[in-house]
């Protein structure tokens, strides 16, 4: 039989293990990676373009540069809030585990949403937004809580914004 010792936050956990070591350091390695997988949740959105496109290669860079897309949440048709427009919004919520903190999750989302070529306009008197080719905001990072300038989670708007309640996941 071998004897295998774990260390886990300073503390030494023995591990007796019937098959060969490697097999063991392979288990380790696989319990590792997936306890640095964070389940982050994404609202996407877009009101300009071609719509559903701009979804999908949003996803499809969120995919390639944030991590995995794990569940997708139905595509939700509403209008604006916040601010006045003829355009209507395409919303969908997606679920990625990613190992990925949640601020390089912020630099991530705001390079794709550079790249995908969002401009960051003026909005109108008594407004708060404008129209945007699309949007990406972190609602929740696993069950933790942030409050600083730069990042908010869960997303102040998580709670207000009545289409967000619509996203569900299949």
């Amino acid at each position: 039989m071998i004897t295998n010792t774990l260390t886990v936050n300073r503390f030494p956990i023995i591990v007796e293990n019937t098959l060969p070591k490697k097999f063991f350091i392979f288990k380790l390695l696989l319990l590792l990676h997936y306890m640095s997988q964070n389940k982050v949740i994404l609202l996407l959105g877009t009101n300009l373009g071609d719509k559903k496109n701009n979804l999908e290669i949003a996803k499809n860079l969120i995919n390639k540069d944030i991590g995995e897309i794990k569940k997708e949440s139905n595509i939700l048709e509403n209008k604006a809030e916040g601010f006045t427009t003829n355009h209507l919004f395409l919303n969908q919520k997606i679920e990625i585990l990613s190992s990925l903190s949640p601020f390089d999750i912020l630099l991530k989302v705001k390079d794709i949403e550079k790249k995908m070529g969002r401009n960051y306009f003026q909005p109108k008197e008594n407004e708060l937004y404008v129209d945007r080719l699309i949007d990406i905001d972190i609602l929740f990072y696993n069950n933790i809580l942030i409050n600083c300038n730069q990042l908010k989670i869960p997303h102040p708007q998580n709670y207000s914004r009545d289409f967000i309640k619509s996203l569900s996941f299949f």
